[in-house]
C-alpha cells in the first residue's frame, strides 16, 4: 500500500475520531475536569475556602487555552526529542 494512501485513510479516521461525537453529542456543554471538582467540592462542603489565590490570573480564558497549549506543545517536544536521540543511538550503534 502506498504512502499517500495509508495517509488519506489515517485523516479520515481522525476526522471521523472528532466529527461523530460531535454530530451526536452537539447540544451537550463540554466542561474541563477542574469546572467538575469545584462542582463537587460546593456540594460536599458549601463554606470550603480555598488555601490560596492565584498568583497571576490570565485576562480571558483564550489566552489561558493559549498558554496551556504552548505548555502541552514544549512537553511534546521535549518528549518527541528525547525518543529521537535515543531511537537514533540506537541505529547508529548499528
Amino acid at each position: 500500500m502506498k504512502l499517500w494512501v495509508k495517509n488519506t485513510i489515517l485523516a479520515v479516521i481522525l476526522v471521523m475520531v472528532v466529527a461523530v461525537p460531535l454530530m451526536f453529542m452537539g447540544g451537550n456543554e463540554f466542561g474541563g475536569t477542574d469546572d467538575a471538582a469545584s462542582d463537587i467540592v460546593s456540594e460536599v462542603n458549601a463554606g470550603y475556602e480555598t488555601w490560596f489565590d492565584s498568583v497571576w490570573e490570565p485576562p480571558s480564558g483564550e489566552i489561558e487555552s493559549l498558554l496551556f497549549c504552548v505548555q502541552a506543545a514544549i512537553g511534546a517536544g521535549a518528549v518527541g526529542f528525547a525518543l529521537g536521540r535515543v531511537t537514533s543511538k540506537k541505529n547508529a550503534d548499528r
